[in-house]
């Protein structure tokens, strides 16, 4: 076990995230904030706040293998929790693994994203606020002197109103990567695929290319409000910044080895009217394509954590349910397995990457169909974000309805499930839609 040392301070009540973020870190080079407490179907809302005076990873598909190193440098800092931190984040690293690091899993480096295939953050000093029980942990791994500074920051409250940036009023079709003609074009290619028998699924996906936002940390303000969702996440580094209204679990490992993942396929918008609402509800469950596109994914889910887990272990305790957020409803299935022994979190991530919602099935020729199909890098779009700690727990979110924000430009990835009853028309409309939703409209899924 490595020699880490805590020092926590705890204080009774959830603070506010948005005033710690604002008078803690916004001047900090590095940052993150893994927000859990807009959500209203978790069942513990936990988010966590901080920066690092150590260590940023960052990691292109030539530089080697990410997973390798990551579970070498967990392994030489792995240590128990204080009670305190006890099933909560511990310390350990946030960031995110991008799409092109399916070059390391089975797939080909296609294309190059402009911004890394990985970056991880040691969290050094942090903090810790859970919602529900109403506490808060002030945390660091080198020492008291930032406790004092977190601790000035908590006794702040700072509300402001929320803008609507400039990017949100474009028309978005006339930014898209691929225009309505190209990517009907290549829904028409999948099929031909689907009907050959190549594959029986493709996520197909464009990108949104925007102009550069003055200030991050604001279009994310925009953001969280506008979609508030289960793994909304924003994460800074330098020009770097992503900004996350994700609702998709990619994957989580507990305590006890148990490897979870919650793929979403299928979403509807809510009603005001709650008869209307039920319907839309009942009409999502019972859609026969929906349907067909979650058992499929979840065939390959099982497929991937069963090359990592303890045979007979691998089950479907929750199979296309469905789940009612603030502004959609959406068909979800968990899919879970018990880890074998020696096999860790990080492994657990490169058995399962990229996350089969985001590619179809099966996975390896499928994905070279959409190498061949997509212009550009996905990048962070397509990936995982969160966190791995250093008692080998995960927390592992889809990069879907994000924004990635440079100082150059500001990309947004969307797209949908193909399969062979696919009405192109609706799919380029659902495309859009999901584009809208990481800008601050309503939508779903990819």
């Amino acid at each position: 076990m490595s020699a880490l040392r805590w020092s926590i301070r705890t204080l009774d009540r959830a603070l506010d995230g948005e005033t710690l973020y604002r008078e803690l870190l916004a001047a900090e080079p590095v940052a993150y904030w893994l927000d859990g407490s807009l959500t209203d179907r978790a069942p513990h809302r936990v988010s966590i706040l901080g920066t690092t005076t150590d260590d940023v990873i960052t990691r292109d598909v030539t530089d080697g293998d990410i997973f390798t190193e990551l579970n070498e440098l967990l392994a030489a800092r792995a240590a128990e929790p204080p009670p305190e931190l006890d099933g909560l984040f511990c310390g350990g690293y946030v960031g995110y693994f991008g799409y092109e690091l399916k070059a390391l899993t089975g797939g080909v480096a296609a294309h190059e994203a402009h911004t890394p295939d990985a970056l991880w953050i040691w969290a050094n000093r942090f903090v810790v606020i859970d919602h529900d029980r109403d506490v808060t942990y002030l945390v660091a791994l080198d020492g008291e002197e930032w406790l004092d500074k977190a601790e000035e920051a908590a006794s702040n409250w700072w509300m402001g109103s929320v803008d609507v940036p400039a990017i949100a009023r474009l028309d978005l079709e006339a930014h898209l990567e691929q225009d309505r003609a190209t990517y009907l074009a290549g829904i028409a290619r999948v099929l031909a695929e689907l009907e050959a028998g190549q594959t029986y699924e493709v996520n197909l996906t464009n990108r949104v290319r925007l102009p550069a936002v003055q200030d991050p940390f604001e279009f994310f303000r925009w953001q969280r409000s506008a979609n508030p969702a289960p793994y909304a996440a924003f994460l800074r580094y330098g020009d770097l910044a992503v900004a996350s209204s994700s609702p998709e679990r990619f994957l989580t490992v507990d305590a006890d080895g148990w490897a979870e993942c919650r793929p979403i396929k299928g979403t509807a918008p809510r009603d005001l009217d709650p008869a209307q609402d039920q319907l839309a509800a009942k009409a999502l469950a019972e859609d026969d394509k929906t349907r067909a596109e979650n058992l499929m994914i979840v065939d390959l889910i099982r497929n991937d954590l069963g090359r990592v887990s303890v045979p007979g272990t691998v089950n479907v305790p929750q199979l296309m349910q469905v789940e009612s957020y603030r502004t959609v409803h959406q068909l979800v299935t968990t899919v879970r397995g018990r880890l074998r022994d020696g096999v860790t979190a990080v492994d657990a991530v490169r058995a399962c990457f990229p996350p089969g919602s985001m590619t179809g099935a099966p996975k390896i020729r499928t994905m070279e169909i959409i190498d061949s199909l997509e212009w550009s890098a996905r990048g962070v779009y397509s990936g995982a974000l969160g966190y791995l700690t250093v008692d080998g727990r995960a927390d592992l979110s889809v990069v879907i309805r994000t924004a990635v924000l440079t100082a150059d430009e500001t990309v947004i990835g969307a797209g949908g499930a193909i399969v062979l009853d696919s009405d192109p028309v609706a799919e380029y409309d659902e495309m859009v839609l999901k584009a809208t939703a990481a800008v601050g409209g309503q939508g779903g899924g990819e």
